[in-house]
């Protein structure tokens, strides 16, 4: 079990306030903390994380339904802090992507888009994991590592950062004494929120619809993106579980109001909307697991960092789920930030620097910011039923699909293997 600590009272008779120190402090325990977290620990750094919940509710947290998709430049992350060799076994590979455009209760239409890992030889477009099991894998990674400790169940309730340094102020009481805070809460981080740093937002008029199906016929590694008046419908390929039975995960975009009614049904009736959709490839449906339904949104922070503080994650950036990008943009910040962090470190300096950050937003934001945009124009695009724009981008399918280097750019980019790259995404050691 990870070193944990939850009462200041535990490790100081006299109720004086309990002060620790550490290079790094992360708010927020979820994916991208825990393995920013992992990657700092591995490379010697000391890091304490500060969560709400504790390791014990959220390893025997029952199986939610979510997955993520890993595209092959983030699994080398994974791989470089000692993550994947945990995860391998459990990580379903991506070999096609199949694109097409389609309305409910038709055929889809005959000019679709196909990509084909083996037309690149890089192994695995990426695979699909479940949330559950990269939690349980950083839990045990860090585990294992001395310089790491965790306060939970404990929220961050005050941060004092200057030129010399930052202290953290516990609800439990605990002060920690750090030279860099990151910030790793999500969406609405409080630290960037304190921090006063405006964030760029609006809504999106749909909703993300998410659960694990089980289907008759086996997915053949095939992840499908089909294009619905409504927004897109993926079916992402899982492993079988331990009794032989075919899964998939679901990303269903649909209208606030359909979502809400659809969230309603049985799951029979469910999985027969479902079946509506995406027709018998798969055979019939049925559903494993609770569903899940949120709310669609863009943010972007106008700015990722403050003084000796860093936005990571959400805390910087959403997007659209239409491509699968946005847990593989959190990994990226990951990988950027430790580069600059573990390099500084190396040098003798001062990590929390606001050179050093300066660096880490100039590297992340057009990469973040360009995802944000194409994600956007995607979804608009794609999110209507109007005859001329329907017919435009099933040419468009059509034409990418009959020009190979085309398709092979848009192949690597969507592997995360395209752009300035840090060390960890090119395979290489942090």
């Amino acid at each position: 079990m990870i070193k944990q600590t939850s009462s200041p009272r535990e490790e100081d008779a006299s109720h004086r306030p309990v002060e620790r120190h550490c290079d790094v402090v992360i708010s927020g325990g979820g994916l991208a903390g825990l393995t920013l977290a992992a990657a700092l620990s591995g490379a010697g750094l000391s890091v304490e994380v500060v969560d709400a919940q504790t390791p014990e509710k959220v390893l025997s947290a029952p199986f939610d339904g979510r997955a993520s998709a890993i595209a092959a430049g983030s699994r080398h992350i994974l791989e470089g802090i000692g993550l994947w060799s945990l995860l391998e076994d459990k990580a379903e590979p991506i070999e096609e992507i199949r694109v097409s455009d389609g309305r409910i209760d038709r055929r889809a239409s005959p000019l679709f888009l196909h990509y084909d890992s083996a037309e690149l030889g890089l192994g695995p477009l990426g695979h699909i994991v479940e949330n559950r099991d990269l939690r349980k894998g950083l839990h045990q990674l860090l585990s294992r590592q001395e310089t790491f400790h965790l306060h939970a169940p404990d929220l961050v309730v005050d941060s004092r950062r200057d030129a010399n340094g930052a202290r953290v102020i516990l609800k439990s009481g605990t002060e920690i004494c750090a030279r860099l805070v990151v910030a790793a809460e999500g969406r609405n981080s409080p630290l960037r929120q304190a921090a006063g740093i405006p964030v760029k937002t609006w809504k999106y008029r749909q909703h993300g619809l998410v659960c694990t199906l089980v289907h008759e016929r086996p997915h053949h590694g095939v992840a499908h993106e089909h294009f619905l008046p409504s927004g897109p419908f993926a079916v992402l390929p899982l492993r079988d579980d331990d009794a032989g039975r075919h899964r998939s995960s679901l990303v269903w975009t649909e209208r606030p109001d359909l979502a809400e009614r659809m969230m309603a049904l049985v799951p029979e009736e469910f999985a027969r909307e479902v079946q509506r959709r995406f027709g018998d490839t798969l055979g019939q449906f049925s559903v494993e697991g609770p569903r899940w339904s949120y709310p669609l949104s863009l943010l972007h922070a106008q700015r990722y960092h403050d003084i000796r503080l860093a936005l990571l994650g959400d805390a910087a950036h959403v997007i659209h789920p239409i491509a699968g990008q946005g847990f593989n943009l959190g990994l990226r910040d990951v990988a950027a930030l430790a580069e600059c962090i573990v390099d500084t470190r190396r040098l003798g300096l001062d990590i929390g620097a606001e050179t050093v950050l300066e660096r880490y937003e100039r590297w992340r934001r057009f990469d973040n910011m360009m995802l944000a945009g194409i994600t956007d124009g995607l979804n608009r695009l794609f999110s209507n039923d109007i005859p001329p724009v329907r017919l435009a981008r099933d040419l468009g399918f059509a034409a990418v699909e009959r020009s190979p280097g085309l398709k092979r750019f848009f192949m690597r980019h969507a592997m995360g293997l395209v752009g300035d790259l840090p060390r960890l995404t090119r395979g290489e050691p942090l």
